[in-house]
């Protein structure tokens, strides 16, 4: 008797390699970045801090401008734009807004009367004392997380951060 031939079977196929450890997903990697965190805590800040403004009727341009006027004061407009950073034109209308509120008083330098000296009133001393307070109570939430040692060791490695810039 003949042998029968021997049935063809196809090849087994080849197992799949073992899956090797996935990589970090991409947007994990990117919101563990420090700049990335760093942004996500600078946007809280403001909000907080706006927020906290806002009760009191402010905006945080005001603020910085008002801040700016109680510091130098009395100081021409143009060098307190320097200052803050604001544009010229943007200036005029935060200058006016808080002179409007009694806060700043615009007068003719006396060393250069073409020039305007603006300075802090009486009112904007006191508002100014309120609203460091809210700022106060706006970054106390901002911390809540963390303990007291913690926040001071925080607040140190921000500024380490910040002034590496220098």
């Amino acid at each position: 008797m003949a042998a029968e031939p021997k049935a063809r079977t196809a090849p087994a196929p080849e197992a799949p390699p073992s899956p090797s450890p996935s990589p970090e997903p991409a947007l994990a990697r990117v919101q563990a970045l420090p700049s990335w965190l760093l942004n996500r805590a600078s946007a809280r800040g403001r909000r907080l801090v706006t927020e906290a403004l806002a009760r009191d009727g402010m905006r945080m341009a005001h603020h910085a401008v008002l801040s700016a006027v109680a510091d130098l004061g009395p100081v021409a407009q143009a060098e307190l734009g320097r200052t803050t950073g604001f544009d010229p034109k943007d200036m005029v209308g935060l200058l006016n807004d808080l002179q409007a509120q009694d806060l700043v008083s615009r007068a003719p330098d006396p060393a250069d009367r073409r020039k305007n000296a603006i300075t802090i009133t009486p009112a904007g001393r006191r508002r100014l004392a309120k609203l460091a307070e809210l700022g106060d109570e706006a970054n106390e939430a901002l911390l809540a997380p963390l303990t007291p040692a913690e926040r001071t060791l925080f607040v140190a490695l921000l500024t380490r951060v910040v002034e590496g810039d220098d």
